[in-house]
């Protein structure tokens, strides 16, 4: 058979051909091998996966009403499964007074300016109102303990989580580039001399990856249509040492388009766990550190073929 080699498009980030061919190659059965005993990879159904995310939020908030202690989380967004803790909440008649919520990221426009929290396609509006509102009013922490970024305080947004004492629990889960949050493997806002540099970095103003543009044209909030210009040209992102600074991480893999077994997470997945780390694929430095790390099973398939399939 006839061999057609290339090298990746140039606006492949992460584009070393032996690796890549190496972690395209790793099959369901091994996927959850891994050198560093700390990060835990498990492979679960999405539904599952759903579940421990809810209830680990959910586990924390009650244990910080009933011994009367603060909780930091950093979540992301948008996640329509806040609602889900909002109810368990309501219900059990929980009280959120000792509960801080960072948001990870958000849009911003050409000029670097974040989108308030009125605008309908932000994360932090999607954050406010599947989570804060969606709390019965007598059980919310006050409105300040949830905050996201604003062109106000983004400059001391690392200091605020740190002030805080980092966050109890960091949720994330890779984009198309491997971004954590967005931190863009492509951003010159997160250029580095080398990985130690850049695991210092805090939060900032950033350029989005061409990839993220697309991979969001897909959210439900921008119409799922592709459409290219709906999304802003840049964003607000927390930075890698406000992850590595956590006491706890979850990272989730199972996204999947609409339910069907099209995913851009089969392949990145793999490449955040199995390749180098690198600030190339941000997501890479669970490696490093104490993480759950979550794969859908359908994520976890072999990457094969499948001439049955178009777009």
């Amino acid at each position: 058979m006839s061999e057609f080699a290339y090298k990746p498009s140039a606006w492949v980030p992460f584009d070393d051909v032996k690796i890549i061919e190496r972690v395209r190659a790793i099959r369901r059965e091994d996927i959850e091998k891994h050198s560093n005993p700390d990060f835990k990879i498990r492979v679960l159904p999405a539904e599952k996966i759903a579940h421990i995310f809810i209830t680990d939020i959910f586990s924390r908030i009650y244990r910080s009403d009933v011994e009367d202690t603060p909780v930091v989380f950093m979540f992301p967004n948008p996640n329509p499964a806040y609602w889900q803790v909002a109810h368990l909440i309501n219900t059990l008649k929980v009280s959120c007074r000792n509960v801080w919520v960072f948001a990870l990221d958000e849009y911003a426009d050409q000029d670097g300016n974040i989108a308030p929290e009125t605008w309908e396609f932000g994360f932090f509006h999607s954050l406010l109102n599947n989570f804060y509102y969606a709390i019965d009013k007598e059980l919310r922490p006050p409105k300040e303990q949830i905050i996201g970024p604003t062109n106000e305080n983004c400059k001391a947004y690392s200091k605020m989580i740190a002030d805080r004492g980092g966050a109890d629990a960091c949720y994330t889960g890779p984009g198309w580039t491997g971004h954590l949050a967005f931190v863009e493997p492509d951003a010159p806002e997160f250029k580095a001399a080398s990985l130690e540099e850049w695991l210092q970095m805090g939060s900032r103003i950033v350029t989005l990856s061409p990839f993220t543009l697309a991979q969001n044209s897909m959210h439900g909030s921008f119409g799922k249509s592709g459409d290219l210009a709906m999304v802003p040209p840049k964003a607000f992102t927390i930075g890698p040492r406000d992850v590595t600074g956590a006491k706890y991480r979850m990272d989730m893999s199972s996204i999947t388009v609409h339910g069907t077994s099209t995913s851009w997470q089969r392949m990145i997945t793999r490449l955040a766990a199995h390749g180098p780390v690198t600030p190339l694929v941000p997501t890479s430095i669970h490696q490093l550190l104490k993480t759950d790390y979550y794969i859908s099973e359908e994520n976890a398939k072999d990457i094969e073929p499948d001439w049955a399939k178009g777009y």
